[in-house]
């Protein structure tokens, strides 16, 4: 299904899956801390105003919550269900300073509304995109594994102005193998609970679960997540012309300032263009 200014690769993994939750996505709890972390991002950046661009999106919540502080955003996800519910719920709050664009964040720059050296902050949260590259390369062939973080880290760094902020959340690989037996899916855990294992080599995170639509319906589904260490990230970072300036522990909902830590779920990168 080609996008509104480039063609994005079919069956990738992720898009079955946000067909079938929908709405209910929302429901989960790590989204709820929304307002509280869009007000850690303006104050860990000391940005109030300006252009953003929100890499994998979702139903759009980072993004109309700085669209209602009015930023002007374009939201992309390459999920077309997600991107119909942010253009419903935009349109709902009256929101005109907010867009929304289906693409792979893997070709950023081929997206319509996204244009090189045009934003004042580029975020990808949450695994929207960034993190979420470890799967199969397609649906049908889950032997094969990509591992292309490393572009969509480029294209946000592309994107974003010389004096503007790049910010991206990673799931902290430390926190992965401290919760999880890297030789055998889910050591202990309660019967029912999701089976995960860890690749070590990959450094990604594949979990075996169950998700729910709107009315209830269940179907199985499989999610492969990418951990990363903090020098990772700052290795990558200036491997695609980023200058790291923060790197921060943080728990969905709880953005803040913190050191990372083998105890924090996630860790918080904030950078800017080395140019």
């Amino acid at each position: 299904m080609p996008t509104s200014g480039g063609a994005t690769p079919p069956g990738h993994w992720f898009e079955a899956l946000a067909d079938h939750l929908g709405a209910a996505y929302l429901r989960y709890s790590f989204t709820k801390g929304t307002v509280q972390e869009v007000d850690a991002l303006c104050r860990l950046t000391g940005l109030t105003g300006g252009r953003v661009l929100d890499v994998g999106c979702g139903p759009g919540r980072h993004s109309l919550e700085f669209a209602r502080r009015g930023f002007e955003v374009v939201g992309v996800d390459i999920s077309a269900t997600f991107v119909d519910l942010a253009r419903q719920a935009a349109s709902a709050a009256g929101f005109e300073n907010c867009r929304f664009a289906r693409g792979d964040a893997r070709r950023l720059l081929s997206i319509e509304d996204v244009e090189p050296d045009s934003f004042d902050l580029v975020v990808s949260l949450c695994q929207g995109a960034f993190g979420l590259t470890g799967g199969p390369l397609d649906v049908g062939d889950q032997s094969s594994v990509c591992e292309l973080d490393e572009p969509i880290m480029s294209s946000m760094a592309a994107a974003c102005r010389s004096t503007g902020r790049v910010v991206v959340s990673a799931f902290s690989a430390y926190f992965q193998i401290r919760h999880t037996d890297p030789s055998r899916p889910n050591a202990g855990a309660p019967e029912g609970a999701p089976q995960e294992t860890f690749d070590a080599a990959s450094g990604v995170n594949h979990e075996r679960t169950t998700i729910m639509d709107e009315t209830g319906r269940s179907r199985p589904a499989e999610l492969w997540t990418t951990c990363y260490t903090p020098r990772e990230l700052r290795l990558l970072a200036r491997a695609v012309g980023l200058q790291p300036l923060a790197l921060h522990g943080v728990t969905p909902g709880r953005y803040g300032s913190g050191e990372p830590s083998i105890d924090c779920p996630e860790f918080l990168l904030i950078a800017r263009p080395n140019r």
